[in-house]
Parts: structure tokens; C-alpha cells; sequence
């Protein structure tokens, strides 16, 4: 059994097909999916997702989409999270996708203030929180030390050294692996991968995005998490069946799935 822990199915990528995308996931063994929320005006789809029993879903406000947010999303944001319990909406398992981008460095003293406030409201609901962090491993961890958030979280799509892996999992992170572990170039990363503890990782696809190597240009979707797990195992020198079965369990364990 495979957990998909990082996949945008709510995205327009999907509308013509996306029950056979879940299809060809679950044949080559996906059995879950975690749907993470971008935006405020995304969160409806995601929650309509979340009714599925083969979906969980995370609420959050993404760095990369600065100019969709408005203020009043992160107060929307906390009723979001307490509203599942009152509204008989789906439970939210995790506060993201928000985080860091430090490419965009016009915006960059706007995502720290909202990504500041996302985190706060992971520590007082007490959920994990997944994280976007491109270029900012090392910020972002600091900030992450300084909040001590008590459910951990996630730090998605890492392609750091294995020094920021070990800060990472030292603070009770796990980092997600995908499409970035098969690409020939990613020497650094790789190293990291291989020696993560068995508890330290979990696998996703970050559909539609994040390609895998000999896919450049196509559109990602879930069934070829298969793919990633084959490669990280490769890298570990593990079978395909223990990445699996470890990666699961720790996905499980992470958002109380």
C-alpha cells in the first residue's frame, strides 16, 4: 500500500479525468491522498475532495500565490480548521500548504508575516503543518525551532543537504520525497535520501507539478508515486515493499490517518 501525501487533485489539471486518475493510482497500488489547500478561494474543492473515504485534506495559504490572498483568509483560516466539528465537513489533518519562496523576493516580508500566522495557528490547534520551502531551508528552520510546534509536520518537496535533513528531523519534521529523488543531478539530495532514518520521510508527487525525470513537460498525477518509491529505494539499497510499508506508516503517524 502506497500513501500519496502531497498531491494537488483539487487543481482545474484534473477536471476532465480525474476519477481516472484516481483509477490508475489505486492499480498500481496508491490506497490514500493527502490534498493540501492553496488557497482560500481553493479550499471548497479541496473539502469536496475530503468527503472521499481514500482522501484527507490540509487547509492552508501558499506562498506562491501572494496576490490571490486578501485579508481576513487567515482568520477564515481558523474557522476553517474548528469548522469540520460543528459543520460536518471533512476533518482537516494538517494546517497547508503555506511556507517560504524565497524566489520571490518582492513578496518575501509578506510570507513571512503569513506564513508566521499559519504556524501559529498549527501550534494552538495542535496540528501538523506542511511546508513549502524553497531556498529557506535554513531560515525556516530556525523559525520552526524558536515556535516548537508540538504536532510537527511536514516539509515538502526537500531538495536540501543532509545537514538540513538532520536539522529537519531533529525538530520532529518528516520530509516528503518526490519527482526531484530521480533526477540524475540531484547528487545532493540523493545523499540526504539515503540516509534518512526509516521514520524520516514520506512519499508524495505534488501533482500536477514536480515531473520526474523522463517526464519533463507532463503533467504529474499519483500513480507514479510507484516510481518514486522504486527510486528511493534504489537509493537506500531497500526493497520496494520496506519504503512502501515505512513511508505509509509514517504518513499515518503524521496526520493521524
Amino acid at each position: 500500500m502506497l500513501i500519496d501525501a502531497h498531491c494537488h487533485l483539487d487543481f482545474p489539471n484534473f477536471d476532465a479525468d480525474r476519477e481516472a486518475v484516481f483509477e490508475r493510482a489505486r492499480a498500481v497500488g496508491v490506497a490514500h491522498f493527502v490534498v493540501p489547500g492553496t488557497t482560500r478561494a481553493r479550499w471548497p474543492g479541496v473539502l469536496a475532495l475530503g468527503r472521499r473515504d481514500d482522501v484527507s485534506v490540509c487547509l492552508g495559504l501558499h506562498p506562491y500565490f501572494m496576490d490571490e490572498h486578501r485579508e481576513g483568509d487567515v482568520a477564515a483560516l481558523a474557522e476553517a480548521l474548528d469548522g469540520p466539528r460543528r459543520r460536518g465537513e471533512p476533518r482537516v489533518v494538517a494546517v497547508g500548504e503555506c511556507g517560504i519562496d524565497a524566489r520571490f523576493s518582492d513578496t518575501l516580508e509578506a510570507q513571512w508575516a503569513l506564513f508566521d500566522a499559519q504556524l501559529r495557528l498549527a501550534k494552538a490547534s495542535a496540528l501538523p503543518v506542511v511546508i513549502h520551502c524553497v531556498r529557506a531551508n535554513d531560515r525556516v528552520a530556525k523559525r520552526l525551532r524558536e515556535l516548537a510546534l508540538p504536532a510537527g509536520g511536514l516539509i515538502h518537496a526537500f531538495a536540501g543537504s543532509p545537514e538540513q535533513a538532520r536539522r529537519f528531523l531533529d525538530l520532529g519534521f518528516v520530509l516528503g520525497l518526490g519527482g526531484a529523488v530521480t533526477h540524475e543531478r540531484a547528487r545532493r539530495l540523493q545523499r540526504a535520501v539515503a540516509a534518512l532514518p526509516d521514520e524520516g520521510y514520506v512519499l508524495e508527487t505534488d501533482s500536477p507539478d514536480m515531473p520526474l525525470a523522463g517526464h519533463r513537460g507532463e503533467r504529474n498525477e499519483p500513480a507514479r508515486i510507484s516510481e518514486v518509491c522504486r527510486a528511493v529505494a534504489k537509493l537506500r539499497g531497500q526493497s520496494v515493499a520496506a519504503v512502501a510499508a515505512a513511508s505509509t506508516a509514517t504518513a499515518r503517524r503524521l496526520f493521524g490517518l
